[in-house]
């Protein structure tokens, strides 16, 4: 059955960008720290690391075979839109209360929905049984909050932000009770954190 996974790199305080983001600095500045894990001479190469056969390349291997993905807009169109394709053709759901600000007319993949839940319905029914990749901080808390993320893959880095845009900032004053399901060492110092969510 389909389960819709946040994948998500964070600092060890929280932070899944540094201070001063904005369209031309998505990241914030030094946030790009948190994803050298995924990167080689400098550049996200996830293939290459896919190739790696190591701890980091399972992970990525394990995210790059999901069946659909649900983004905010504020993930995705500082993203370019991923040129329409994120990866291996499959849809992407963008989560957006107002019209696209990029062009999309010639992205097919691509759909925007105003609604957390439908969004994560469709992009399951979509799916065809694999998981649903989820993507962005607005998202994820817009998902937990109406009950429609099941599990979480946290890239833990060891690093400490002290400022930025935190990954649970803001969440209702509500416990959600998570089991951790796994933890792995990756190269370059990462730890990855598996979770579901109970309900």
């Amino acid at each position: 059955m389909s389960e819709t996974v946040l994948y998500m790199s964070m600092s060890l305080d929280g932070f899944i960008a540094g201070p001063n983001e904005r369209p031309d600095n998505g990241l914030g500045d030094g946030g790009h720290r948190l994803h050298e894990w995924a990167m080689t001479g400098g550049d996200v190469d996830l293939e290459a690391i896919r190739r790696s056969a190591g701890v980091n390349g399972r992970v990525v291997d394990e995210f790059m075979s999901t069946g659909a993905v649900v983004a905010g807009r504020g993930t995705f169109e500082p993203a370019g839109g991923w040129g329409g394709d994120h990866h291996d053709g499959v849809p992407i759901f963008i989560l957006a209360r107002h019209e696209p600000g990029i062009d999309i007319s010639r992205w097919p993949l691509v759909t925007y929905v105003n609604d957390v839940a439908t969004a994560m319905t469709r992009a399951k029914e979509a799916a065809g049984g694999r998981n649903v990749l989820v993507h962005g901080a607005g998202t994820a808390q817009l998902a937990l909050a109406a009950g429609v993320l099941d599990e979480l893959e946290l890239h833990v880095i060891p690093v400490l932000f002290g400022q930025g845009r935190r990954l649970f900032e803001g969440l209702a004053p509500e416990q959600i009770e998570l089991e951790r399901t796994r933890i792995l060492e990756g190269e370059g110092g990462v730890t990855h954190m598996h979770y579901r969510v109970h309900r």
